[in-house]
């Protein structure tokens, strides 16, 4: 089985491998193998995720529910154990973002993703024997972003010299100026270059920040 065998099986269900790694003697709980981190394929991931039954019974959780049913497919098809960056335990999902080599700390402190920019997002993961043979990571895109138009975008100035101010920004998102923010997504996030040509519709950035802004 190859990386692009199980990219290929990933895609079937709108998915992409948005990067993988390694593990090593340090990952005790994980095991040996190769971790292969998994997001949404674009263009056409909401369209087809939310034709799901999972939205449609009326149950909550509903993208959680799926990734989890499909993820759990793919994993005994591969062979491999799934895991995922909700419920318990806790799973370092930023950590192993990073060590996958294709994401990075964005100068606004979100994580970026080669193609996804910041509108990266892993539904989960799957850790398969042995170790596959991976491409080398690409450069990091922040380095050749000569404006970092993220940095100034965001409209409830969140963004401080001392941190993400999470406070300013659940306030800024009740005002009428924060409806766009709710409906498209986080101005920072859209604001990235990268971000602007990746095709993830509205509703799906709607989605995610009704679940940020409960």
């Amino acid at each position: 089985m190859t990386l692009v065998q199980i990219a290929d099986f990933a895609r079937a269900d709108h998915l992409a491998v948005l990067g993988a790694f390694h593990t090593d003697a340090e990952d005790a709980a994980l095991g040996l193998g190769t971790l292969i981190l998994l997001g949404p394929d674009e263009p056409g991931f909401w369209h087809y995720v939310t034709a799901q039954t999972e939205f449609t019974d009326s149950t909550p959780n509903p993208l959680d529910r799926w990734s989890h049913r499909t993820i759990t497919a793919l994993a005994r098809r591969l062979g491999g154990t799934p895991y995922f960056p909700f419920g318990t335990p806790v799973r370092p999902f930023i950590t192993w973002a990073l060590r996958s080599g294709r994401a990075w700390v964005s100068p606004a402190q979100l994580l970026v993703h080669d193609t996804a920019g910041l509108f990266v997002s892993y539904r989960g993961a799957i850790l398969v024997p042995g170790e596959l043979d991976l491409p080398p990571p690409p450069p990091k895109p922040c380095e050749s972003c000569a404006t970092k138009p993220c940095l100034t975008a965001c409209p409830a100035d969140a963004l401080t010299a001392n941190g993400y101010d999470l406070p300013a920004c659940h306030a800024f998102l009740e005002t009428k100026d924060g409806k766009t923010c709710m409906t498209q997504g986080c101005a920072v996030r859209r604001a990235c270059p990268l971000a602007r040509t990746y095709p993830r519709v509205d509703a799906q950035s709607a989605y995610h920040m009704a679940q940020f802004h409960k």
